[in-house]
Formats: C-alpha cells, sequence, structure tokens
C-alpha cells in the first residue's frame, strides 16, 4: 500500500474516531445542542482533510452529505442518527480508497 493511500485510510480512520467521541461525550453530558455544534465544527474540518489525503470530488460529495428528516423529537437519536450518516460515508470512502489501490 503506498504511503498516500496509508495516510488517507489512517485520516479517515482518525475522523471516525473524532465522530465517535463527539456522540459519546454528547450522550454522557445528556446535552446535544452542544455535541451537534461539535459535529458541525468536526464536518467543516473534515471536508479539507478529505480533499487533501482523497481527493475533491471525495470532499465535495462528503460535505454534501445530509441525513435524512427526524420525526423522533428525540434529540438523541437525531444526533446519532447524524453521526451514522457521516461515519458511513467514511467507511464507504475508506473501501473506495482501498479498491482504488488494489484495482
Amino acid at each position: 500500500m503506498s504511503d498516500r493511500v496509508t495516510s488517507a485510510l489512517e485520516m479517515i480512520e482518525r475522523q471516525i474516531k473524532e465522530l465517535d467521541t463527539i456522540v459519546k461525550q454528547g450522550t454522557e453530558d445528556l446535552n446535544t445542542v452542544a455535541a451537534t455544534e461539535r459535529m458541525a465544527k468536526w464536518k467543516i474540518r473534515t471536508v479539507p482533510l478529505i480533499a487533501e489525503h482523497v481527493g475533491p470530488n471525495e470532499a465535495k460529495r462528503f460535505a454534501d452529505t445530509q441525513s435524512g428528516p427526524s420525526f423522533t423529537n428525540d434529540l438523541l437519536e437525531e444526533l446519532t442518527d447524524d453521526a451514522e450518516v457521516y461515519r458511513n460515508c467514511l467507511v464507504s470512502l475508506a473501501a473506495e480508497v482501498k479498491k482504488r489501490n488494489n484495482g
């Protein structure tokens, strides 16, 4: 695996861990508003990292990622749902990076 691919995969893994930490802290604090704000800042920081390590098209795709509407009125569930959307996007991106390297 090239250094560029390894670096991209490490960055993706770090961003997933940061996301998990934000959700965990929001769950423990029961402060979903602060956690949602931290997640928005995390997403803003993540976009240029994806552009640098993977490419601008992938960064734009991540930036455009939105969770669907929620009808539960449960802020904690909405937080975890949003995090899951971003996590799935990053996991798919990692798989795409690996596939490109092996392809």
